[in-house]
């Protein structure tokens, strides 16, 4: 569910932390839905009178889920709860440490297959929950709320951040695929 509050000007904004001040609408965190809402009258219902609602609404969701995301592996950077590279994930996925698997969309498939095989296996072994994956942004995006140039392969430990991430890429799902359909190997990252 997305949260939507009225802001200046009558103007619906959406409130991706649901933190924002004043009366709320929510709306299923789909794009379908959204669309929905817009066109159905959904928002001057649920704010019980005149709104304006952004022609980009939309894309400010999905820009904002986005940022919320990639907002989320820099804090487990910042916390020293991040795996960068190819190595360091192997290392995690060999000890079933991880949370969910960030691959860059720019990525290649022969690496991210090899730690997806391992990640797989070992889950398997130990009867855990599978990683999940997130493969919605490219190299330089991750790369840059890292502190780096680009960055292919990262990871997030089992953990708070790792079940924030969760609600947030399911969210950010409804908008965009997590797997990008033009991964040769997309049907092997569906858990």
């Amino acid at each position: 569910m997305i949260r939507f509050v009225i802001g200046p000007g009558d103007t619906v904004y959406p409130d991706i932390l649901g933190k924002l001040p004043g009366r709320g609408v929510w709306v299923s965190a789909t794009r379908e839905d959204m669309e929905a809402a817009m066109k159905k009258g959904g928002f001057k219902r649920g704010f019980k009178g005149n709104c304006n609602i952004p022609t980009d609404l939309i894309d400010q969701v999905e820009d904002g889920l986005r940022r919320h995301a990639l907002s989320l592996i820099g804090m487990a950077k910042k916390s020293g709860k991040l795996f960068i590279g190819f190595d360091q994930v192997m290392s995690a996925a060999r000890a079933d440490a991880l949370g969910w698997r960030i691959e860059a969309s720019d990525g290649a498939a022969g690496a991210r297959g090899k730690i997806r095989t391992l990640s797989k296996a070992v889950a398997r072994e130990v009867e855990l929950a599978l990683p999940r994956v997130v493969g919605c942004f490219d190299s330089t995006e991750i790369g840059a709320v890292v502190g780096r140039e680009a960055i292919i392969h990262c990871a997030i430990p089992h953990g708070r951040i790792a079940k924030s991430l969760g609600f947030s890429a399911r969210r950010l799902s409804g908008f965009l695929p997590l797997v990008p359909e033009g991964w040769a190997d997309a049907q092997h990252e569906a858990f």
